[in-house]
């Protein structure tokens, strides 16, 4: 790893070479919007990393809410994940498709729930694979673990504390959605959805974070996140379409040192779809 990258991130040549290793939990996080037209458990089982166990994201989540993949409570995230054969205390790499798309909202649920030695995988299963790397088929049958949660609830924003966000300017707001679907320019994937941003919003769209699937370097992620208008020196609540790409602003921030960020689970599935919520329009 060089100086100016991420240490969040490892490399596929990393990777390689530490398969087997113990402690080690390799965990395949893929997910896919239906425009992409790609099934992520069927590729798994059709070819993942050795030892991969894969992470549904519908399913260990909150089943209580009718907003997609909300944060599971810490006690069925641990039977969960204890069941993949995962303690908070191994080191833990994730990954996904197309490289920096739906890993890191792993990586941050990883973390909101204790563990602490967490990685994403630099270009994903497809560059992975695109190098010729081992793959194999067929499901996991993990050894269950013991994962217990030390749940840092701070980290995560409900809607009432969204509201109050947005109406006091309290925090700064990252928006990863696509600058089309913050201006309004373009209509929403979900139907009955508002077109828009939440006011005050920033537009951060979670691909500039990356190029071929591979993390950009810190001074590109630090001029990246300040040309927005985002100040480094203040806090930040991170927001997408559902809760996943706000995770890679966040992987940016954490990766240049900021701290103070939080994100905001339900995001504008939640704030877009409710009729009592102020909504912008335009690019600022």
């Amino acid at each position: 790893m060089t100086a100016d990258k991420s240490r969040f991130i490892v490399s596929a040549d990393w990777l390689q070479q530490e398969l087997g290793a113990a402690d080690l939990r390799v965990v395949d996080a893929s997910f896919y919007l239906p425009a992409q037209k790609r099934d992520a458990d069927a590729e798994y089982a059709a070819g993942h990393i050795p030892g991969a166990v894969r992470f549904n994201h519908d399913r260990i989540s909150d089943h209580s809410s009718n907003l997609p993949h909300m944060v599971p409570s810490p006690e069925f995230f641990a039977e969960e994940v204890g069941r993949l054969g995962i303690s908070e205390s191994d080191r833990i790499v994730v990954y996904d498709g197309p490289g920096i798309f739906s890993a890191p909202r792993i990586w941050w649920l990883f973390r909101v729930m204790g563990a602490e030695n967490v990685k994403v995988l630099d270009g994903g299963i497809d560059g992975w694979k695109a190098e010729g790397r081992p793959v194999e088929t067929g499901a996991a049958d993990p050894s269950p673990a013991v994962f217990k949660p030390h749940f840092d609830a701070k980290r995560v924003v409900a809607f009432e504390n969204m509201r109050d966000i947005v109406s006091s300017g309290a925090m700064q707001i990252a928006d990863a959605r696509s600058a089309g679907r913050f201006a309004a320019a373009e209509p929403e994937p979900r139907e009955g959805m508002r077109s828009g941003h939440m006011p005050g919003a920033r537009s951060l769209p979670s691909g500039v974070f990356s190029t071929n699937g591979k993390f950009k370097s810190l001074s590109e992620l630090k001029q990246t996140i300040e040309t927005a208008g985002i100040d480094l020196d203040k806090p930040v609540v991170t927001t997408c379409g559902s809760g996943i790409t706000a995770a890679i602003i966040t992987l940016a921030l954490e990766s240049l040192g900021h701290t103070d960020n939080r994100l905001y689970d339900g995001s504008w599935s939640e704030w877009g779809s409710r009729a009592d919520t102020p909504v912008a329009t335009g690019k600022d």
